[in-house]
């Protein structure tokens, strides 16, 4: 591994170490406090170490950012003094692969969207439905997937650049507040998983630049990045707001493509007689028009 990129999935664990360590009180972990002048308001080291059954040395060492060589049980211990969740504990996980040359895995990520992916995505006429890949690149949706996506289709950030990119959609375009209905959590989510990526695959140079990019021109996005939160994306409601047929609850499924590494199918299912799955509908015709989309005001 190159000097380069040794300093920075160092940065990566001692940033997630240190702000996941911050956040638990001793309480929170069942610890008694002596004295009221603490001056970290999480876990001090040396209380981790307690927790974790090592030496304050040795998690000294791993803070820093030396998980070289770090046993499962080394990181179980870890995780389960911290307190981390099922998408922490994986990325701690990802991060230890990352720092130890010989398990570092290969990161090919697919750059295109396979012709029976394509069809597929053609066959789900009544959902929204489109794959992106790791980066929030939309590489091919159906029609109404881009119908419900309209907003980012046609924002102007992607007039001379592609493809479109929901992450730059959400930091940088200021339509993206009108569309999300819940922006922040949006934007939290987003970050989230752009972390969680980045431990899985850290060098993704693409991504690296996005990430500069969002960081340099957004301070939303700085402030959240800084967090380290990660995140899963398999399941959830997306509340959005279309021009056209006004607010939509969404349920959605993120599904990796197993043939497909980097790529997920994204799609939205609303139950039938609901408001979402008649907002769809009238979406859909809308879309098999071709015709100009009216707004909500028309």
């Amino acid at each position: 591994m190159a000097d380069r990129d040794k300093k920075g999935v160092a940065a990566e664990v001692r940033e997630f170490l240190s702000t996941r360590r911050a956040r638990i009180t001793p309480d929170q972990a069942g610890l008694p406090v002596y004295g009221g002048n603490r001056r970290v308001a999480g876990l001090r080291r040396e209380e981790v170490a307690l927790l974790a059954g090592m030496s304050v040395d040795y998690y000294v060492r791993l803070e820093r950012g030396n998980l070289s060589g770090a046993s499962d049980s080394v990181l179980e211990s870890l995780a389960h003094a911290l307190q981390l969740d099922e998408a922490e504990r994986t990325h701690l996980y990802d991060l230890a692969r990352a720092a130890t040359p010989s398990g570092r895995r290969a990161t090919v990520t697919a750059s295109r969207v396979r012709p029976t992916i394509l069809r597929l995505l053609d066959s789900m006429t009544d959902v929204p439905a489109y794959v992106r890949n790791a980066r929030f690149d939309i590489l091919a949706a159906n029609t109404l997937g881009r119908a419900l996506y309209a907003p980012l289709f046609d924002s102007p950030l992607f007039a001379q650049r592609g493809p479109v990119n929901s992450a730059r959609f959400l930091f940088l375009d200021p339509a993206s507040k009108d569309f999300w209905v819940d922006w922040d959590k949006g934007a939290d989510d987003s970050v989230a998983f752009l972390r969680t990526e980045t431990g899985r695959a850290p060098h993704d140079k693409a991504r690296t630049d996005l990430i500069g990019e969002l960081t340099a021109r957004s301070d939303d996005f700085a402030h959240r990045w800084a967090r380290h939160d990660v995140k899963f994306h398999r399941s959830g409601v997306k509340k959005l707001h279309h021009p056209l047929v006004g607010d939509l609850a969404l349920p959605y499924e993120a599904m990796d493509l197993p043939s497909d590494p980097g790529l997920r199918l994204n799609f939205y299912t609303p139950e039938p007689d609901t408001p979402a799955r008649e907002a769809l509908g009238l979406l859909a015709a809308w879309a098999g028009t071709g015709s100009a989309a009216p707004t909500a005001n028309d």
